[in-house]
């Protein structure tokens, strides 16, 4: 009980019942998010629409379960294992993770009040889940805190510079022999029939996506990193992509 209480008292602190308003947390929040992604994410009406099964199924043609279920895999493979996710995810990933057997604690990291409220909603009161309001490129935590770290379709988000320091924030804080794993989109193949028009709905909505989507995962890493990549996995006409890396 202790625990439960514990745990209770540290997500009533980290995340307040009542999120303020967008207007009055914009002074914390990244300028790219602000810019590009406040309809998104800083946008209430529109966030409780974003944050359905089945709204995610048609975003991700029909790969969200698939997706999300890899990076449980990916990351519950030995036991009492404490996780960081760096970003909010809509739909049902990070309680899908938390409530796994072998999770002892799974902490949750986003920038906008609103993502976390969203996501504290959804918890139950023993839920091993802990929020915190940070910026996923100057994490709090001190080196080598985590287990398993989670990048679930954050990367192509983020500008090139924001990008790089993510990936590195996210190497720096897993434990020698943990794993970072990143699940995000992938240049597909010539032969995909949405090949030519992801490009038009990227320019539109997702500005910093085409800079990621045909970049080697490596790099990104800076040349004195020794981290290394253990696997790649791809789906969907290369469309979405694994890759698990070990600091």
């Amino acid at each position: 009980m202790a625990d439960v209480t514990e745990h209770a008292q540290a997500c009533a602190i980290e995340v307040p019942p009542h999120a303020r308003p967008p207007w009055r947390e914009r002074h914390a929040l990244p300028v790219y998010l602000q810019q590009h992604y406040a309809w998104a994410y800083l946008n209430a009406r529109n966030a409780r629409l974003f944050d359905t099964r089945g709204f995610l199924q048609l975003l991700l043609f029909g790969h969200y379960r698939r997706l999300g279920q890899a990076a449980v895999n990916a990351l519950c493979e030995t036991p009492e294992r404490r996780l960081l996710q760096l970003g909010c995810a809509y739909g049902d990933l990070s309680p899908r993770l938390a409530r796994h057997p072998v999770v002892a604690r799974l902490d949750v990291v986003d920038a906008a009040q609103l993502q976390l409220d969203l996501l504290r909603r959804k918890l139950r009161y023993d839920d091993p889940l802990v929020c915190h309001r940070q910026d996923a490129t100057r994490l709090s935590f001190p080196d080598a805190s985590f287990d398993g770290v989670l990048l679930f379709f954050l990367l192509h988000e983020l500008p090139g510079g924001a990008r790089r320091r993510a990936l590195a924030e996210a190497l720096r804080v897993c434990r020698p022999g943990g794993r970072v794993v990143v699940i995000d989109y992938h240049r597909p193949h010539a032969w995909h029939p949405l090949r030519w028009l992801l490009p038009a709905l990227f320019g539109w909505l997702e500005p910093f996506a085409l800079s990621f989507w045909g970049k080697p995962l490596g790099d990104l890493l800076p040349q004195s990193s020794t981290a290394r990549v253990l696997a790649e996995h791809y789906w969907f006409g290369r469309l979405y992509r694994q890759v698990t890396l070990t600091p």
